[in-house]
């Protein structure tokens, strides 16, 4: 058996990767192109959440691109506050690759 046949196991640690799908209109356009957003932990890297999404969605992963978002100060009845900061990764699925979102993990 080959190590491409072999399914691999989806570890706790791939669960805490991955956080929540981002579901904007500039998110969902990019699926045109194959390319979906999620919300990814800080520490993340780029592998880790390669093989995070092949694990998990059963998909082949072209690309993957990330960005950190830094919180916002804002205020809320009189009160300073501040939005935590938080990482988005782009994931370019290859080509016939699809991944449904909108249904939980």
């Amino acid at each position: 058996m080959s190590k491409k046949a072999a399914k691999k196991q989806a570890t706790p640690r791939m669960y805490d990767i991955i956080l929540a799908p981002v579901i904007t209109e500039k998110a969902t356009m990019g699926s045109a192109y194959g390319h979906i957003t999620f919300k990814v932990a800080l520490d993340a890297t780029k592998p880790e959440i390669k093989n995070a999404v092949e694990t998990i969605f059963g998909v082949e992963v072209k690309a993957v691109n990330t960005m950190r978002q830094k919180g916002k100060t804002k205020r809320f009845r009189g009160f300073k506050g501040r939005r935590s900061d938080y990482k988005k990764a782009v994931v370019t699925l290859a080509e016939g690759q699809t991944v449904d979102v909108t249904v939980g993990v």
